[in-house]
């Protein structure tokens, strides 16, 4: 049964919670989701082209901050943000030359363009190399299976907590083009941190606001007011306090300001894999991989497969079984087939019976079969990575 295991049972939560989630427009979480739609549609080309997915790891995308002078009616871009783009994936196949820094340089303008919705320019550079022969290898075994290219892991876990969900629900809200639309001074840089003490939620927000909308210090406490009040009424103020900006030095005239929405603007940084995890938070109390799933290779790399494919499994074994919470971490092999694991481990809340046993061990060994359901969801971008 393709190694799976069932542990003992889940240890709950105690008083204490912390959840984070890093919104879209986060430099992390910029870098995450370019090397994501840098691997998308260098996929689509491959498959275009030569009607398969080729070996390609972009996964190494680093956001240098530029500098910005921002103030309140509107400041100024002194020098653009540089996005440089590395990773390997395949050039040349026969006589044909893929064009892959023309790809992947159109697929980050494209990018950087819808995220910030026309309001951020940025210096590209391209350094993607070619793939080790080694990997390659891996990669292009003929098999009806292919074969893990790494010896990692994946893990999640469903469903999340009532703090979970909320941080995940906030995040989303505020970066919602609809709330932008009503608030066009909320920015793209959005991070949301929640504690819960006890029965009692605190969650503190950093929320770049975009300058030009803002005339002056008044002007900016009563939006902050009005964010707060708005997810007050949202998403409800019993047993749960929100703190915004809490950096804000009102008396100095300062506070968040930024020309276009993010802090790349101005010298803040990012990389693939600082943000958040597979499933979209940030769990220092739940079981989290370390792996940057965003930019590796749909087809065989595990420390992305198998990271989705666990939330999937944990997934539906909770909605088709007496599980509850479940946990599911899976450990690959290199050069093994990706739907034989050295390992499938799953932890449920539940005490459970020899028919639930049995019908989670078809679910899991049913996903591992239908494993390629997953590369089609990552290329089709069914399935955030971050």
């Amino acid at each position: 049964m393709k190694n799976i295991y069932i542990s003992p049972k889940i240890i709950r939560q105690g008083e204490f919670e912390l959840v984070e989630r890093k919104g879209v427009g986060h430099p992390d979480s910029v870098a995450d989701g370019i090397a994501q739609k840098v691997s998308n549609e260098l996929s689509k080309y491959y498959l275009k082209k030569f009607g398969t997915i080729m070996h390609h790891n972009t996964d190494q995308v680093e956001v240098v901050g530029g500098h910005a002078i921002s103030k309140f009616s509107g400041g100024e871009i002194i020098e653009d943000p540089l996005i440089i783009l590395s990773g390997r994936a395949t050039k040349t196949i026969g006589d044909e030359i893929v064009p892959i820094h023309e790809i992947a340089k159109e697929a980050t303008e494209k990018y950087i363009k819808d995220l910030f919705r026309g309001n951020m320019k940025v210096k590209i550079e391209s350094f993607i190399g070619e793939g080790s022969s080694d990997l390659k290898d891996v990669f292009d075994r003929k098999n009806s299976m292919p074969f893990s290219n790494d010896t990692s892991f994946g893990v999640s876990f469903y469903p999340f907590t009532k703090v979970e969900q909320l941080v995940y629900d906030i995040e989303n809200f505020l970066n919602s083009d609809n709330l932008n639309k009503q608030y066009p001074a909320i920015g793209r840089d959005i991070k949301v941190m929640g504690a819960r003490i006890k029965d009692n939620t605190k969650i503190t927000i950093a929320l770049a606001t975009v300058d030009k909308y803002i005339e002056n210090m008044q002007d900016y406490i009563t939006f902050k007011d009005q964010i707060v009040e708005i997810l007050k009424e949202k998403f409800g103020s019993c047993e749960v306090d929100y703190y915004l900006n809490t950096a804000d030095d009102l008396e100095r005239n300062i506070g968040f300001l930024t020309v276009t929405g993010s802090s790349m603007e101005n010298g803040d940084d990012g990389s693939v894999g600082r943000g958040n995890r597979a499933n979209g938070i940030i769990t220092p109390y739940k079981p989290m991989s370390m792996e940057a799933a965003a930019g590796k290779n749909p087809v065989n790399h595990v420390g992305k497969l198998y990271n989705v494919l666990s939330l999937y499994m944990a997934r539906d074994i909770y909605n088709n079984t007496g599980a509850g919470e479940t946990q599911v971490r899976i450990l690959s092999q290199i050069g093994k087939p990706i739907n034989e694991p050295l390992a499938c481990d799953i932890a449920t809340e539940n005490e459970l019976s020899q028919e639930d046993q049995k019908e989670i061990r078809n679910i899991a060994s049913d996903w591992l079969d239908n494993i390629k359901q997953v590369t089609q969801d990552i290329v089709n971008e069914k399935v955030s990575l971050f």
